[in-house]
């Protein structure tokens, strides 16, 4: 018969039965929300070395367009830190120069 075998550490709780994986209860929620799966940068995919201000159309799928018109975060996007900073520099630069809005109006 299968017994269960409960093992305790410091941080964790884990059950373990014959003959299975052990499943890891602590935090599920929170690394389902975020690591459900991998996110991979569409830039470096695409091949995109620099990113231009004037590019609005790229630009805008960045941008929130449902809230306050913010810079999307990469874990909402999956854009890689290199990508990510010139996405926030290129949106900064089309601000100023009246390409994309700073706030959305309703």
């Amino acid at each position: 018969m299968s017994e269960q075998i409960k093992e305790k550490t410091s941080s964790e709780t884990t059950i373990k039965k014959e003959g299975s994986s052990q499943k890891n209860y602590n935090n599920a929620g929170f690394k389902k929300f975020f690591k459900s799966h991998k996110k991979y940068c569409v830039l470096c995919q695409k091949g995109v070395l620099s990113i231009d201000y004037k590019d609005v159309d790229l630009l805008k799928r960045y941008i929130d367009n449902q809230h306050t018109g913010k810079i999307l975060s990469h874990y909402i996007t999956g854009a890689c830190p290199k990508h990510q900073r010139q996405v926030s520099n290129a949106i900064h630069r089309a601000r100023i120069v009246a390409l994309l809005p700073f706030i959305k109006r309703d």
